[in-house]
């Protein structure tokens, strides 16, 4: 999630016009994980209840949103950086995007632990985790150091990357997108870009398709072990390569009404029921691999088409944007006391309980905002002041 193109701080400023609609939309896929995670945390009920299916529903896609977010990143940081490089050193650059993630992925971290001790530092099987290794595993977030499965510092017993706070596990591998960029891909034409999307499809539909990783899903990634390393580099790969293929080849033209029919796209998307697997493919990973491949370049590009044809609508893309990369890194650690809540009280779905989903909403949506305003913003200001020449 690159920083929005209208921003004036020193070392930041950029004359190019951002694409408005492509912040909103952002912060649009931003709260169907938090929709996604509130349905996935029902289902965790119902499997540790032994109470009907553990399917996701209805959001059995809302992990998608990460893809999403892979090839948005693609293709700002390809639109931001590609003209830039006769000026800017490779260590400029990740100086750059270590002072747009890091402080509210440190944030994200302590607000993990904070979650962490409110809830008696109570592990997944219903152990204790002792205070040391509580800390031990802050550290090693806030260093984006991912945690080995079953080590000691893998706090909550779940196997997780970042126990203290889950979804860092996408920032660990943009970070490697970003290498890989400044090193090698920034430097390839657009035919060969082309060649390696084509390669990264390929790759990308024998992994999932086959269903390696045995989840039936393109929902890898988020632990530390072989196949989710190398599937977690395959499923960040071909987003972020295809979206910087698109802002390469990009022709704007102005099409009105965009940024709802998208976000129905996206919703869309999201719901569609799960596909049971036919024992040869997995026939859910093709429809989620074909999302990648062929729906959300269609959003990113409609989207960057788009434009704001009212000054409501100019102020939510505005407001979405602005909160979309802190409500994704923030309201986890609400998360996990709503799956403990959850879980012990044996609430299933909706029918159950509706006010707490979206009390939920709006704490995440608040804490989110009053991180950005009150933390992010002045610590990323005053980081580049330092830091950015």
């Amino acid at each position: 999630m690159e920083i929005n193109k209208s921003t004036s701080w020193k070392g930041f400023a950029d004359t190019k016009p951002h694409y408005e609609l492509l912040d909103g939309l952002r912060g649009v896929a931003a709260l169907l994980v938090i929709v996604y995670h509130i349905c996935e945390g029902f289902a965790l009920s119902r499997t540790m209840n032994n109470a009907g299916s553990g399917l996701i529903e209805p959001f059995n896609h809302g992990h998608l949103a990460v893809d999403f977010f892979f090839m948005l990143s693609g293709f700002v940081i390809s639109y931001a950086y590609d003209d830039r490089w006769g000026s800017l050193s490779v260590a400029e650059f990740f100086k750059r995007r270590l002072i747009r993630l890091q402080p509210m992925l440190v944030l994200g971290a302590v607000l993990g632990a904070v979650s962490f001790f409110a809830s008696g530092c109570e592990r997944w099987d219903g152990s204790t985790t002792p205070v040391g290794w509580v800390i031990m595993a802050l550290l090693l977030t806030m260093f984006m150091i991912p945690a080995l499965p079953g080590m000691r510092y893998e706090v909550r017993g779940y196997g997780e990357m970042y126990s203290l706070n889950g979804p860092a596990w996408s920032l660990f591998f943009e970070y490697i997108g970003s290498i890989l960029y400044a090193l090698i891909i920034r430097r390839m034409s657009t035919k060969s870009l082309v060649w390696l999307a084509s390669v990264l499809g390929l790759i990308h539909v024998g992994f999932f398709v086959a269903n390696v990783s045995g989840y039936d899903s393109i929902g890898v990634g988020w632990t530390m072990d072989a196949v989710n390393f190398w599937g977690g580099i395959i499923r960040m790969m071909l987003p972020f390569v295809v979206g910087m293929l698109l802002s390469r080849t990009f022709k704007p033209k102005k099409i009105k009404g965009v940024f709802w029919l998208c976000s129905a796209m996206l919703v869309a998307t999201f719901t569609i029921p799960y596909i049971a697997f036919d024992g040869n493919i997995s026939l859910n990973s093709l429809y989620e691999v074909a999302c990648v491949m062929f729906v959300f370049p269609v959003i990113v590009w409609l989207g960057a088409c788009g434009y704001s044809d009212s000054k409501l609508l100019a102020a939510i893309n505005r407001f979405l944007g602005e909160i979309s990369y802190p409500i994704y890194i923030v309201h986890y650690p609400l998360m996990y006391i709503f799956y403990m809540w959850v879980v012990k009280n044996q609430q299933y779905g909706l029918n159950d309980t509706v006010l707490i989903p979206i009390l939920l909403i709006l704490a995440s949506v608040v804490l989110a905002y009053v991180s950005l305003k009150l933390y992010d913003e002045p610590v990323r200001k005053w980081l580049v002041r330092k830091f950015i020449k």
